[in-house]
C-alpha cells in the first residue's frame, strides 16, 4: 500500500472511531509500526489529526476527510453512480451539482455522453449550475455545456462555495435537478454533510430543483453527518450501490423514494 492509500485509510479510521492506534493500524494496513507513526506526524502537522501516546485522535467532532484524500476510496462504485446519475438527465436539462468526488464522477459522465457531444445548436446541450470550482473547471471546457457557478467563499476541504455570496445567487435560480452528494442519508434525518457551511448552500441547491437525486455509495447509507441538509420528503431518487445497508434501504424506499442501483 502506497502512502496516500495509507493517509487515505488512516482519516477514514479517524472519521469513523474518532481515533486510531498504531497497532491497530499496522494489523489493519500491513505497514511497520515506524511507519504508521510518520504517517500520523504528518497527519498532525496538517492539522488534520492530534498525535497521542501510541496512536492519535481526529481533530474535531464532525470529522471531514479532505476531498484529495477521498479520490480514492470507492471509486468503482462511484463511476457507476455517475453512470447512472447521468443517464437521468435529458438533453437541455438545467442541473445542478455540489461538491463531492460522486458528483465529480456524473459530470464526467455527462461528459462522455455521445448525444450531449454532438451538438450543434446555438442552445446548449446542458446548462450545469455548481458551487464546486472544480467541477466547473472540469466542464467548463465542454463547449457544448452552458457552466454556472455560485459566488461564495472556497473551502479548501471540498472546493465548494459557501456563504451569503453563494446562497444568494441559488436562490435567484431554478434547475429541474439537483444532484446531491452527501456524507449521510437515513430515513429520518434524510441528506447530511459533514460542514454546516456546505450543507446550508446544498440546501438552497435542493429548494430551487423540481427533483432532487441523491448520490451516495454504501458506506454513507443509514448513517448520519453533522449538518442536516434538506429531509427526506424533499428527495426524490437516492443512487447508491450494493455495500448499502438493506435494512437503511428498504426504510428509505418505504417513503415512497425510488433507490437505484441496489
Amino acid at each position: 500500500m502506497d502512502r496516500h492509500a495509507r493517509i487515505s485509510s488512516l482519516l477514514a479510521m479517524l472519521a469513523q472511531n474518532g481515533k486510531v492506534e498504531v497497532e491497530e493500524a499496522v494489523a489493519a494496513l500491513g505497514a511497520s509500526p515506524a511507519t504508521i507513526r510518520r504517517d500520523l506526524v504528518y497527519l498532525d502537522e496538517q492539522r488534520l489529526a492530534t498525535r497521542t501516546h501510541g496512536g492519535a485522535v481526529a481533530s474535531s467532532g464532525s470529522f471531514d476527510l479532505p476531498l484529495r484524500f477521498k479520490t480514492g476510496q470507492a471509486v468503482r462504485e462511484k463511476q457507476r453512480i455517475g453512470s447512472m446519475a447521468a443517464d437521468l438527465v435529458p438533453f437541455g436539462s438545467v442541473i445542478a451539482l455540489n461538491g463531492g468526488t460522486t458528483t465529480l464522477e456524473i459530470g464526467r459522465a455527462l461528459a462522455a455522453r455521445a448525444d450531449f457531444a454532438s451538438s450543434t445548436d446555438d442552445v446548449p446541450a446542458l446548462t450545469i449550475v455548481t458551487n464546486a470550482v472544480n467541477l466547473a473547471g472540469e466542464m467548463l471546457v465542454r463547449p457544448h455545456f452552458k457552466v454556472v457557478v455560485t459566488g461564495g467563499v472556497v473551502r479548501a476541504h471540498s472546493y465548494e462555495l459557501f456563504g451569503p455570496l453563494a446562497n444568494q445567487s441559488i436562490r435567484a435560480l431554478s434547475v429541474d435537478t439537483t444532484f446531491l452528494g452527501v456524507d449521510g442519508f437515513d430515513a429520518s434525518f434524510g441528506a447530511s454533510a459533514h460542514s454546516d457551511a456546505e450543507a446550508s448552500a446544498n440546501s438552497l441547491l435542493a429548494d430551487c430543483a423540481s427533483r432532487v437525486v441523491v448520490v451516495a455509495d454504501g458506506s454513507k447509507v443509514g448513517r448520519r453527518a453533522f449538518a442536516q441538509i434538506c429531509t427526506p420528503d424533499k428527495v426524490d431518487i437516492l443512487i447508491t450501490d450494493e455495500g448499502a445497508n438493506a435494512q437503511a434501504v428498504e426504510r428509505i424506499r418505504s417513503l415512497g423514494i425510488e433507490v437505484l442501483g441496489v
